[in-house]
């Protein structure tokens, strides 16, 4: 990650750097699987996939440390829309699918391994969202915008390493949990977010899509990054649905 006027070189890890115009005092990173040819690979930072919690531990102690944080802000996150709005990083880990902080020093955390993390900022402001299908269609990508007090068409997004259109094939029943949902911000402008794939009844579902569709729907205009794909890039990601057992990856943001 690129360090910015007024903060150190983030230190060498085996993470990187999100490629979109961010404010210099904004930093961000995604951490990678590592190395390690293993379910868990060398740098998992998820405590309830199964991996040793000593290690993970270590692990996230490591990461705060490269990324210059006083604090890693985690969460319980369950696919839903709740935004977790902190000042400063609580010892627990609530319940919620992003973050929201105009606090200094206090690094934002989602993990993901197929679902899309986002993050957005302003100067002033950052944020980092958990959205997998069901998160979207619950609006979490528009929850977390409204906490901002810049206006939408100033915010920042970048789009992480999710699973590609590809390869996250779905049933008819995720394509109607926004085609048949009104509440949905886009409703009416999804096309290409689902084509049919060669299974009868089942469509391949483009997570970017949805979330291009749903921020600009709400006035997010400067949106980067997609393109990724968890399930292809097996050296550098993990991938639920490719794997089953594995670890999680990181996407963080903090304000300097």
């Amino acid at each position: 990650m690129n360090a910015g006027p007024g903060y150190p070189p983030v230190g060498p890890g085996p993470w990187f750097a999100p490629q979109w115009p961010a404010p210099p005092q904004v930093r961000a990173l995604v951490t990678t699987r590592g190395a390690a040819n293993s379910a868990y690979g060398e740098f998992n930072l998820a405590l309830h996939v199964g991996d040793e919690p000593r290690t993970v531990i270590a692990n996230r102690a490591f990461l705060q440390r490269g990324v210059g944080a006083d604090s890693v802000q985690w969460l319980q996150q369950v696919h839903g829309n709740r935004v977790l709005e902190i000042n400063g990083a609580k010892s627990d880990e609530p319940q919620a699918d992003a973050i929201y902080s105009a606090a200094r020093g206090v690094a934002l955390a989602v993990l993901t391994a197929d679902c899309l993390p986002v993050l957005l900022c302003s100067p002033d402001e950052v944020a980092v969202a958990h959205a997998g299908w069901r998160g979207l269609a619950s609006g979490i990508l528009a929850a977390t915008v409204a906490c901002f007090r810049q206006p939408p068409e100033e915010l920042l997004a970048w789009l992480g390493p999710a699973i590609g259109p590809s390869h996250f094939e779905v049933g008819a029943e995720v394509r109607a949990a926004f085609y048949d949902n009104p509440r949905f911000p886009g409703v009416d402008n999804l096309s290409g977010a689902f084509t049919p794939s060669p299974r009868r009844g089942h469509y391949y579902c483009d997570l970017y899509a949805l979330a291009r569709c749903s921020m600009q729907s709400v006035g997010v205009r400067q949106i980067y990054g997609g393109g990724f794909c968890t399930y292809r890039e097996k050296r550098r990601f993990y991938s639920y649905r490719r794997q089953g057992v594995c670890g999680r990856m990181a996407t963080i943001i903090m304000r300097e």
